[in-house]
C-alpha cells in the first residue's frame, strides 16, 4: 500500500465494495476502524448514489485493540444479517484491520448464518482496488455458480461492470443493444445489477463478454475452465474494435452477424472538413490498461492523432501494455505515481491529454487540454445523460469528448490573438452589454495569466512575453522551454523578441 495525496487506485477493500454495491441483495461486513468508512463517500458523493453502499464496518477503536476484536466482528455479522437479510454475505478486512490478524472468514463460518458466506482475501499491502474487485467477483462466482444446461437460444453474460466504474452503467445498455442486434440475448450482467440468484444461472449462457479485464478476467477464466464457456478478448471501444468484436463473437457462436448494428458517426466526423485540423495533433494517453489501449487505437487509426506517450497505472496489465505500446514505437509508462506521469507529460509536450482525473489536474497546471477516458474520475464523469464508451454510441461520445477540449483551445487561442482588437481587448466591457463600452473601474479585474516560472532565472523582456502569448496555449510551454534552452546555450540572460524567433528557427531545422 502506497500513501499519497492522490492515488490512482484505492486499497483492495474498495474494490470489494464496488462489487457489493453494484450487486443487489448482497452485504459486505468489513473488519475496519472508523476511519476506513471514508469509502462511503466515493459512492454517495462521486457516483451520486441515493443510498449508502451495503457495507457494515466493525469500526473498532484504539481502546478495542487490547481486548477481543474478534467478538466485535462476529457481533457485526449477526446484526448485519438480521437487519438487511441479504442472500449473500461477504466478509473481509481493510488495510488497517489486516494488521491485527483476525480471521473474518473463519469467524463468520462459526456463526452458522442461513446464507452463503464468502470470505475475501484482500492483501492491502500487496495489491490494489482493481484486484480487490476482480478477486471478490471471482469468489462470488466460484461459490454460487453451478453446472446447468445451455439455453435453447444463444445467450451470453456481460462480465466486469461494477459500481464506481467509468461509464459502466451505460456500457451495459450499449452492449445489450449491440448483442441484441446480432440475435444474442444477455443472460446475466454481473456484478453490476446482478443478484446471487442470477450468479447461480451464469453457467447456462453460451459464452461470456469480458467488458473490463481489470475487474472480470479471473471470473471469466474460471467459467471457461469449469463450464467450457469461452470469453471474448476484444473490448469494443472504438469503431475498429467494434468490428473486431462482432467478428470474434460470430466465430465463437458460429452465426452470421451481418445485421449487427455497428453504425457510428465517428468516421464521418473524423473525415469531415471541419475535423481536418485535428489530424496529427500530439496526444499523451494514460489510464487503466483497457481504456488506455483502446483509446490509443482510436486516436491513431480513427481520428488521426499522433500518440507521443502511452501508459497505465495498473501493473496487472503492464505486460500487454508494453507489447501494445511497442506497435506505436513507444516505451510504455507503467507507474502509479502521478508526479512521474506529470514529468513524462512535460517531456513529450503533447497538445492533448487523454487520461484520468489526475491527468486533468496535471493538464490544468501545464495549460494542456485533457479529456477523461478512465477511472479515477470526478463526479462530472457520472453524467445524468446516456454517455457510454462502448459500442456505436460510445464511439460518438468519445469523438465529442476528445475533440471539444481542442476546439475550446482554439477559441482561447483566437481570443488571445485578438486581445488588442478594439472589441476584444482586456479593457472592453462584455460584448452583450455594448462591446465598445469600457470596463467599469469598480469591476474586479481578472489577473492576466502569466507563463513565467517563479524559480526561472531567465528574464523575458516585455515584447518577447507579449509575442509568446500569441502561440496557442497547448504548445506555449514547449515554445518557452525551447527558447530558454536556446538562450542558456548561447549565454543570454535576457530573452528578447529576436531571441524568440532565433530559437524558433534553430529548432525548426
Amino acid at each position: 500500500m502506497k500513501l499519497s495525496v492522490w492515488t490512482y487506485e484505492g486499497p483492495p477493500h474498495v474494490g470489494a465494495i464496488r462489487v457489493a454495491t453494484g450487486m443487489e441483495k448482497v452485504h459486505l461486513v468489513l473488519h475496519a476502524p472508523q476511519g476506513d468508512t471514508y469509502a462511503d463517500l466515493l459512492f454517495t458523493m462521486i457516483e451520486r448514489r441515493n443510498h449508502r453502499p451495503p457495507v457494515t464496518y466493525t469500526t473498532f477503536q484504539a481502546r478495542d485493540l487490547g481486548s477481543d476484536t474478534a467478538s466485535l466482528f462476529k457481533k457485526a455479522c449477526i446484526e448485519a444479517y438480521e437487519r438487511f437479510k441479504p442472500e449473500l454475505l461477504l466478509v473481509g478486512a481493510s488495510c488497517t484491520a489486516e494488521l491485527i490478524q483476525d480471521d473474518p472468514g473463519g469467524l463468520a463460518e462459526t456463526l452458522g448464518l442461513p446464507v452463503p458466506v464468502v470470505p475475501l482475501e484482500l492483501p492491502s499491502y500487496q495489491r490494489k482496488e482493481n484486484f480487490g474487485a476482480d478477486e471478490t467477483f471471482f469468489q462470488i462466482v466460484k461459490t454460487l455458480s453451478r453446472p446447468l444446461e445451455k439455453t435453447s437460444e444463444i445467450t451470453c453474460n456481460l462480465i466486469g461492470p461494477t459500481a464506481l466504474g467509468f461509464r459502466h452503467r451505460d456500457d451495459v445498455l450499449e452492449m445489450t443493444k449491440l448483442l441484441n442486434s446480432m440475435g444474442i440475448k444477455v443472460n446475466v450482467s454481473a456484478p453490476y445489477g446482478a443478484t446471487p440468484k442470477d450468479i447461480e444461472l451464469i453457467s447456462q449462457a453460451h459464452f461470456n463478454v469480458l467488458m473490463y479485464p481489470e475487474t472480470g478476467e479471473m471470473a471469466c477464466r474460471y467459467l471457461e475452465r469449469t463450464y467450457s464457456q469461452p470469453f471474448t478478448k476484444t473490448v469494443p471501444i472504438g469503431v475498429g474494435a467494434i468490428s473486431d468484436f462482432v467478428k470474434e463473437v460470430s466465430e465463437i457462436v458460429e452465426i452470421n452477424a451481418s445485421d449487427a448494428d455497428t453504425y457510428s458517426q465517428l468516421p464521418w466526423y473524423s473525415a469531415s472538413v471541419d475535423s481536418t485540423y485535428l489530424t496529427s495533433k500530439r496526444v499523451f494517453i494514460f489510464g487503466d490498461g483497457t481504456h488506455a489501449m483502446t483509446a490509443a487505437r482510436i486516436a491513431r487509426d480513427e481520428i488521426g492523432f499522433e500518440v507521443v506517450g502511452l501508459g497505465c497505472f495498473n501493473r496487472e496489465l503492464a505486460r500487454p501494455m508494453r507489447k501494445f505500446a511497442a506497435t506505436f514505437g513507444l516505451d510504455a509508462l507503467i507507474s502509479d505515481d502521478y508526479l512521474e506521469v506529470e514529468k513524462h507529460i512535460q517531456a513529450v509536450a503533447p497538445e492533448l491529454i487523454l487520461g484520468t482525473q489526475m491527468e486533468r489536474h496535471i493538464g490544468k497546471r501545464l495549460g494542456i487540454p485533457c479529456a477523461v477516458i478512465s477511472a479515477p474520475v470526478h463526479v462530472q464523469d457520472f453524467p445524468a445523460r446516456y454517455s457510454p464508451q462502448m459500442g456505436p454510441e460510445g464511439a460518438n461520445v468519445i469523438f465529442d469528448t476528445w475533440v471539444h477540449p481542442l476546439v475550446m483551445g482554439l477559441e482561447e487561442h483566437l481570443l488571445t490573438m485578438f486581445r488588442e482588437d478594439f472589441e476584444f481587448h482586456d479593457e472592453a466591457g462584455p460584448s452583450h452589454h455594448a462591446a465598445h463600452s469600457p470596463r467599469q473601474k469598480n469591476e474586479p479585474q481578472v489577473a492576466e495569466a502569466t507563463d513565467n516560472i517563479a524559480e526561472n532565472k531567465m528574464i523575458w523582456l516585455k515584447d518577447a512575453e507579449k509575442e509568446l502569448k500569441k502561440i496557442p496555449f497547448f504548445v506555449r510551454g514547449k515554445a518557452r522551454k525551447n527558447t530558454e534552452k536556446y538562450a542558456e546555450n548561447n549565454g543570454f540572460s535576457e530573452i528578447s523578441i529576436e531571441t524568440l524567433y532565433e530559437a524558433k528557427a534553430h529548432y525548426a531545422r
